[in-house]
């Protein structure tokens, strides 16, 4: 089990029902805390922060909605350490953008965090889709779909050898010898790619995991291609049990392909459940939320703007969903989104019931939730899944507190971490 915070450490839920503290905990790291050591009672394998590093605004040419609705995000990263001090065991995965951080950086900075944490430290990759981003970084516009994900792969390819420039046994602290290090077990790299160069090697000591866990959202066939070589952990929002079993057979595939096994990488499908004391009060519950994502076209038009790169103010939505096809953004949503189409539906019928954290329903009581996602699993191979849920305080009770204990009854999830690491824990189970 995984919690997957969309908008990484950011605001959730402003002025929404159970979201009143939003003014005292934005930008402070108290929410996500308390949040992490509820998720580690209950068994969590990890948190995964997502992150971007632009205010969207291809949504009427303007960042008036973002802002106004509070899409707004902190660096990630300089969270990781609060919420270790918090924890023992479960994993803390950051998001990088493998297109602007360079790879030097990134490779030294999750190796310390590695250190901060104990080991429970684990790296996010994308490549990001707007161009606004891209511009943050000096480029006149991002780079076209596909190719950003083979200069991820060499990427990735450099990071794993600065990681790998220290050998085992290269610390030595021999105060009699006078030796720290052993020089001899200390090599640079060298590398020479067509995107990325670097000398090494780290001047960081090798963390406790070596290489802190990587985990990708491989939706589209390129995506899926880097987390097959790279990922130990990939999240997956492909809709439906037949996608979620096709998803799981192709990612074993491509995996034994790269010469790993499909145990290897452990696959987490996005989910938003909606429980209730009973099965009628989650689906009253359910049907309100419906209710408010439907009249809220503003907000789906804008959150399909900025996945797609498309500015879907332009269009009539109640006419067919428009051709998605040149869009430079995320290619598995954006595929959804036109498959969600078909059959001559409206843009404003697609906007009000396609939500991208959703693989399954999950309408009901724990113990009904707990059969539905056991019966989905089951079915569709996998390890699990990634909670997508707006973080406010009652959400994670009803997660932590409420369907949690359900699964662990059922043997679903873990009632314990055996091992120090977050890589080995995970690995584990």
């Amino acid at each position: 089990m995984g919690w997957f915070l969309g908008l990484g450490f950011g605001v959730y839920g402003w002025n929404q029902t159970w979201s009143g503290n939003v003014p005292a905990d934005v930008g402070r790291p108290g929410l996500f805390a308390d949040m992490a050591a509820s998720l580690e009672r209950a068994g969590f394998d990890y948190m995964m922060l997502e992150d971007s590093s632009v205010v969207p605004d291809v949504y009427g040419g303007s960042m008036e909605h973002s802002l106004r609705t509070g899409i707004v995000r902190f660096d990630p990263v300089p969270l990781v350490p609060l919420l270790a001090s918090r924890t023992s065991r479960i994993g803390i995965i950051a998001t990088v953008a493998t297109t602007f951080y360079p790879p030097f950086l990134a490779a030294r900075l999750f190796s310390t965090l590695d250190h901060v944490t104990k080991g429970r430290v684990g790296i996010n990759l994308v490549t990001a889709s707007p161009h606004a981003a891209a511009q943050n970084y000096g480029l006149d516009k991002h780079v076209e779909h596909d190719l950003r994900y083979t200069m991820a792969a060499e990427w990735m390819q450099l990071v794993g050898e600065l990681w790998d420039s220290w050998e085992d046994g290269a610390l030595r602290m021999d105060e009699a010898a006078g030796v720290f290090v052993d020089h001899e077990k200390v090599h640079p790299v060298h590398f020479e790619g067509r995107f990325h160069r670097s000398r090494g090697p780290l001047n960081t000591l090798p963390g406790p995991q070596r290489r802190p866990v990587v985990c990708q959202a491989g939706g589209s066939p390129a995506g899926r291609e880097l987390a097959a070589a790279h990922a130990d952990t990939v999240v997956s929002a492909v809709v439906g049990v037949e996608a979620m079993k096709e998803y799981r057979e192709d990612m074993s595939r491509r995996a034994i392909a790269h010469g790993r096994g499909p145990e290897d990488i452990k696959i987490l499908f996005l989910v938003d459940p909606v429980l209730g004391d009973t099965d009628r009060a989650a689906r009253e519950r359910k049907q309100r939320r419906e209710e408010a994502h439907a009249a809220n076209l503003e907000g789906a038009l804008a959150g399909m703007s900025y996945v797609s790169g498309m500015d879907f103010s332009k269009f009539d939505p109640d006419a067919p969903l428009p051709d998605m096809s040149g869009s430079n953004g995320h290619q598995s949503t954006v595929a959804d989104y036109a498959k969600a189409g078909g059959g001559g539906r409206t843009l404003r019928e697609v906007a009000a019931t396609r939500r991208v954290v959703e693989s399954i329903e999950l309408v009901g009581s724990a113990e009904t939730v707990a059969a539905q996602m056991q019966e989905a699993m089951e079915y569709a191979g996998g390890d699990g899944f990634l909670i997508g849920s707006a973080p406010t305080r009652r959400t994670i009770a009803e997660i932590a507190d409420g369907l949690a204990p359900v699964l662990r009854r059922r043997g679903l999830i873990r009632d314990g971490y055996p091992h120090d690491s977050f890589r080995e824990n995970l690995l584990a189970y």
